[in-house]
């Protein structure tokens, strides 16, 4: 490996110094053990934060808010050093999240991959890091139990006013007169049975999908509305399930409405997708049920509903209009908050996360294509390189493996709008040399168009190089 130059860390502190010395001690054994020089640390030395905390040969990962332990586990001491919330993490090859709002300036130059534990990533400004060549991913169906279980519990609330009657027990406790009016004011609280109602599901991903299952175990009648049903989504629903073609026709004879859409910032989003227009075709007494994002609800709209009839808005998400209402009932973001949500959720983006900066493949990733390549053949190394989606970019990469004399044993290509991701093995016969390797990849990096490449060999941590601005950082 490369040693920085002095130039590079003529601002390095003493004690900094002292680590430096450890570090370079560490990294002329690391080249010694890999045939492969990556030449690492090349940028500005404030990149990489405090040196005295870098571990070379493993790849840090950084975490913001808890993360469950048990996830956290699936990283190997052996090859990972995890960051927990609050450490320093100046050196991160990859970010885990729970509802952190992430800002571009935290992410460090180093960081190869983010992954959200969890299902939606509006915390994360995941069109900048799609221009910047960084995959975001996501947990979708880490949490659906969680949430579909809550989603029963709110019918089963807003039916019988559990509630309502609830605190008019703890009142007339307070005043000890609960044995005496107990029988006289329960007629205060009456309600429905959900059996026999009808349902309507918007959005059958995960958590509609078992929303789904779920009423119609308990005897419900169900309709759904989704206009991106996958067919793996459309398997996971019970048979006796009518699909509409509308919103508005699907809510238009529910009893209860669930939605269970995603958040969509701008035009053509869903920015407060259930309007006036959509609230107007409810029957007076529906019940809405939100446990998707707070957001999609036009709240005017949905106090209008509230004060003229018998309806109901269960929500998971705070609203400064409706908090108060009498017939709605406010939680405090629940449906993803089990122990065992948590735990499914970080295990999951932990193990896709290891599989990207380990493999190259990409699962679960809200902005990059899904790419896997069966593993590399013996005596061959793996390439993974990050470029615009434009015309002419493959062939430009694979002539330049060409011109250096790399034959490639297997390649897959693989677009997603405005970025597209390759994997390639490459041939190690007749390449033991370091430097065509370092000459390669600085090669294709550089190329117009090209955001970053990784060479997956030898040490974790190193291969990453990428161009910014014109500029070539490893």
């Amino acid at each position: 490996m490369m040693i920085p130059t002095v130039k590079t860390i003529t601002n390095v502190s003493r004690f900094q110094g002292r680590a430096l010395s450890h570090f370079l001690t560490a990294s002329r054994s690391l080249s010694n053990e890999t045939n492969i020089d990556h030449e690492h640390y090349k940028g500005a030395w404030k990149t990489y934060g405090d040196i005295e905390n870098y571990v070379p040969g493993k790849y840090q990962i950084q975490t913001f808010n808890k993360i469950s332990p048990r996830g956290l586990q699936r990283f190997d001491g052996e090859n990972f050093d995890v960051r927990v919330d609050g450490e320093e993490a100046a050196n991160a090859h990859a970010i885990l999240l729970r509802s952190h709002k992430l800002k571009e300036e935290e992410v460090a130059h180093t960081v190869r991959a983010i992954a959200r534990c969890g299902a939606g990533t509006n915390n994360i400004p995941v069109a900048r890091m799609t221009e910047i060549g960084i995959p975001v991913f996501n947990t979708p169906g880490a949490n659906a139990n969680a949430v579909k279980e809550l989603v029963s519990c709110g019918m089963l609330l807003a039916s019988r006013r559990i509630v309502d009657g609830v605190n008019h027990m703890k009142d007339l406790g307070s005043q000890g007169l609960a044995k005496e009016r107990v029988e006289k004011d329960k007629s205060m609280f009456g309600g429905r049975e959900i059996k026999g109602k009808t349902l309507a599901v918007i959005g059958l991903g995960h958590i509609g999908g078992m929303t789904a299952l779920g009423a119609s175990a308990l005897g419900m009648n169900v309709v759904g509305y989704d206009p991106s049903l996958s067919v793996e989504s459309a398997l996971r629903l019970p048979g006796d399930i009518t699909l509409l073609d509308s919103i508005s026709s699907a809510v238009s004879k529910a009893d209860y409405i669930s939605l269970n859409i995603p958040y969509i910032k701008g035009e053509d989003g869903t920015h407060g997708i259930i309007n006036q227009d959509v609230i107007d075709q409810f029957k007076s007494d529906a019940v809405l049920l939100n446990f998707a994002r707070g957001e999609l609800v036009d709240s005017e709209a949905m106090k209008n509903f509230l004060d003229r009839g018998n309806g109901r808005y269960v929500s998971d998400f705070p609203d400064d209009l409706l908090w108060n209402h009498k017939n709605t009932i406010i939680l405090p973001h629940l449906g993803a908050s089990t122990e065992e949500a948590e735990d499914t959720a970080a295990a999951m983006a932990a193990d896709t996360v290891k599989d990207y900066l380990e493999n190259g493949t990409i699962r679960n990733s809200v902005n990059f294509p899904a790419t896997s390549l069966p593993d590399p053949e013996k005596n061959s190394i793996r390439f993974t390189i990050v470029n615009k989606n434009l015309p002419g970019m493959l062939a430009q990469i694979t002539e330049t493996f060409a011109n250096a004399a790399f034959n490639i044993t297997q390649q897959i290509n693989h677009s997603r709008g405005e970025i597209a991701y390759n994997v390639l093995d490459v041939d190690m016969e007749g390449h033991d040399d370091v430097v065509s390797f370092k000459k390669v990849q600085k090669q294709i990096t550089m190329l117009d168009g090209v955001l970053s490449s990784r060479i997956l060999y030898g040490k974790p941590g190193f291969g990453y190089a990428k161009n910014i601005e014109g500029k070539y950082f490893v």
